[in-house]
């Protein structure tokens, strides 16, 4: 496996408690940035574009609380 090289999401206010994502060209890997050496989720790349529109419409929900 590539060393996989960690990115925080740009929503994370003090850069904790965040979710983290590395991608390779066949997989999107997310971890939770509070424990980064336990086990992380792979996805393909088209599961993870699928996912996007419903974690947008989330965090769009959430906001308008």
């Amino acid at each position: 496996m590539p060393t996989l090289h960690w990115r925080k999401s740009t929503y994370s206010s003090d850069g904790s408690n965040c979710v983290e994502i590395a991608t390779t060209p066949t997989a999107i890997h997310i971890r939770d940035s509070k424990t980064p050496t336990d086990r992380h989720l792979t996805l393909a790349p088209s599961t993870w574009v699928e996912f996007l529109p419903y974690a947008t419409q989330a965090e769009s929900s959430a906001a308008s609380r």
